[in-house]
C-alpha cells in the first residue's frame, strides 16, 4: 500500500529551526527522487528540496539555498528536510514527493507556521 508518512511541521519564531521528515512506503524508495515542494495560500506551488535515489545529487533554489538541507536514509525509506534560519515567508504546506519517470506520488502535507 503506497502511504507518506510526513511530520516535523509546526510553528516556529523567525530564526528558527524545523526538521520535516516522510517516511514512505509501498513502493521502491530508493529508486525514486525524492523532494519537498511547499505552497502558501494564493502562491504558487514551489520546489523547495530534490534528491536523487542514492542521495548523491541535491537540488535547492536560490529562496532557500544555505538554509534548507535535504537527506535521505534508504535502509528507513525516509527524507528529511532541515530548515534554518527560518523566515515570515518560508510559512506553508509542505509536500513531499517521489519521482521516477514519468510516476509522481504525493504526501497530504505537514503545515509550517513562522510567526512571532
Amino acid at each position: 500500500q503506497l502511504q507518506f508518512v510526513e511530520s516535523g511541521g509546526g510553528w516556529v519564531q523567525p530564526g528558527g529551526s524545523l526538521n520535516l521528515s516522510c517516511t514512505a512506503s509501498g513502493f521502491p524508495f530508493n529508486l525514486y527522487t525524492m523532494g519537498w515542494y511547499r505552497q502558501a495560500p494564493e502562491k504558487e506551488r514551489e520546489l523547495v528540496g530534490r534528491i536523487s535515489g542514492d542521495g548523491g545529487t541535491t537540488y535547492y533554489p536560490d529562496s532557500v539555498k544555505d538554509r534548507f538541507t535535504i537527506s535521505r536514509d534508504n535502509a528507513e525509506n525516509t527524507v528529511y528536510l532541515q530548515m534554518n534560519h527560518l523566515k515570515s515567508e518560508d510559512a506553508a504546506l509542505y509536500y513531499c514527493f517521489a519521482t521516477y519517470g514519468i510516476a509522481s506520488l504525493w504526501g497530504q502535507g505537514t503545515q509550517v507556521t513562522v510567526s512571532l
